[in-house]
């Protein structure tokens, strides 16, 4: 048997010509910017020349690029050893495909449809689900498909044990390291939505919150912590509450934060930039000392492991999409596919 498993990512510029078209690639998401696309996609224009330059001062922070795609190719190389292991006498090979920059979809497509595989499973490496993140990818990768292969789909998996083992075993080393203090407050960071996206049925901000408890449960050492979000924008109500308002808190209060970026699963701009950069600064300027940032899964073998599982438990589904572990979202929250086992 010939397995595909596609990974998707959001992508990142990888120089900086890329910056201002990948911002605008982003913004003309109708999963983003909710607009007519005669509307979306002058407006997205104008966004990105306008965020461009300050982008830019980021991406040369991490050496004018961003890390995600060489993060995310050294993930797709390791769950492809871990598929193997498992699973040898399957051919198993592993695709990536970002949303917003290359490799596109219709790239990934065409890799993917010259392999010619039996069963394709296609994992989004976001381990909540949200509708600006995997459904907006799920549906890119659906036009840009057309060839051979039965598909399966892993919707999410936020309390996946992988996924939370290798969370705990990056707080837990980085805590030790530490000295373990003593006032340290544990801050669970992810990137934060709209609170209208939320109100409309995104299960993201459950997702992230079971994600964080899960985790909590295997660290006795940290009764003291929180979610929180981060990257907010713009003029809207945002999730809360937010990261930086938890670092001011935390400096008020005296303590020190240990900050774990939930919702990522690789480097990249906010965990790079706005934690190591932005918010440790803020961190200094408010007293709030010390200040750690545990690192993301990557590829961490708990994490691989439990991906490899992921797909090789998806093909044993009938069709369609659905969590990988014990993970069901709760009534109401109607825009997961694994609520009913939709398709996306």
């Amino acid at each position: 048997m010939k397995l595909a498993v596609v990974l998707f990512n959001l992508g990142g510029p990888d120089g900086p010509a890329a910056v201002r078209p990948f911002l605008e690639n982003l913004f003309r998401d109708p999963a983003i910017i909710g607009l007519p696309a005669i509307v979306r996609h002058p407006l997205a224009a104008l966004i990105a020349k306008r965020r461009a330059t300050a982008a830019q001062v980021n991406y040369d922070l991490m050496g004018g690029a961003s890390p995600l795609l060489p993060e995310t190719q050294a993930q797709a190389e390791a769950l492809e050893a871990e598929l193997k292991r498992l699973a040898p006498d399957i051919d198993a090979r592993v695709f990536i495909t970002m949303r917003y920059w290359k490799p596109f979809a219709v790239e990934t497509a065409r890799e993917v449809a010259s392999f010619a595989p039996d069963e394709i499973v296609l994992l989004p490496l976001y381990p909540q689900y949200s509708t600006t993140t995997s459904a907006s990818s799920l549906k890119d990768w659906q036009a840009a498909y057309k060839g051979p292969g039965r598909g399966r789909t892993v919707c999410c998996y936020p309390t996946a044990d992988g996924l939370v083992e290798a969370h705990v075993q990056a707080i837990r080393l980085l805590w030790e390291s530490a000295a373990s203090p003593n006032n340290l407050r544990l801050l669970f960071s992810a990137h934060g939505l709209p609170q209208k996206v939320i109100d409309a049925g995104d299960p993201y901000q459950v997702q992230v919150e079971a994600t964080a408890a899960r985790i909590a449960a295997r660290l006795p050492e940290f009764a003291d912590w929180r979610v929180c979000y981060q990257s907010r924008v713009g003029p809207l109500k945002w999730l809360a509450p937010a990261t930086e308002d938890e670092i001011r808190r935390a400096g008020t209060e005296g303590k020190g934060v240990l900050i774990a970026p939930l919702a990522f699963v690789s480097e990249h701009v906010e965990t790079l930039v706005e934690l190591d950069h932005d918010y440790a600064r803020l961190a200094h300027e408010v007293g709030c000392r010390p200040y750690l940032r545990a690192p993301t899964p990557g590829v961490r073998a708990a994490f691989i492991e439990d991906l490899a599982q992921a797909a090789l438990v998806a093909l044993s589904r009938p069709g369609g999409a659905g969590p990988h572990g014990a993970w069901l979202c709760p009534a109401g929250i109607a825009k997961c596919a694994c609520h009913r086992g939709e398709r996306p």
